[in-house]
């Protein structure tokens, strides 16, 4: 089922009702569901490989505290801060200032930055042992067919 947008993420607390969440694809709702998104942005941080290292790290050791706290959602929030890190590295990695279009909405030229290249490269390493952690799936599985 595809994420909700449409819910009322200012009054709810995905935590107390996880049965509101819908996984989406990639990092829908990233940025929305509280109180995962107060919990987690603040660690999140590519700027040079050294933060994005302790950063990754810092995520990941939260998605397997969600993982010992049975926390479905948590754990799939940490999923896509670490999917994001790769995700906004890589647009760095890409193209000067992070910006892909020009004014007129045509891509930019490519300028590969190395630093951000490898600060894409430590969050990817992270993202797949979250996406790929078998009791991530099982629950994810579970909560799908659970919740839709």
């Amino acid at each position: 089922m595809a994420f909700d947008y449409d819910l009322d993420f200012d009054n709810t607390d995905f935590r107390k009702n996880p049965e509101k969440y819908r996984v989406g694809r990639g990092e829908q709702g990233v940025l929305l569901v509280e109180p995962y998104k107060s919990e987690i942005l603040p660690h999140w941080r590519f700027k040079t490989p050294e933060i994005a290292r302790e950063s990754s790290e810092k995520i990941y050791q939260m998605f397997l505290d969600y993982k010992d706290a049975d926390d479905f959602v948590g754990m799939d929030m940490a999923r896509k801060f670490l999917q994001m890190g790769y995700t906004r590295s890589r647009r760095y990695a890409n193209y000067k200032g992070g910006e892909k279009y020009d004014d007129n909405g045509e891509v930019n030229d490519r300028d590969i930055n190395q630093e951000k290249a490898e600060s894409a490269k430590i969050f990817e390493k992270k993202w797949i042992l979250a996406r790929e952690d078998e009791e991530y799936l099982k629950k994810k599985k579970a909560h799908q067919k659970e919740y839709g």
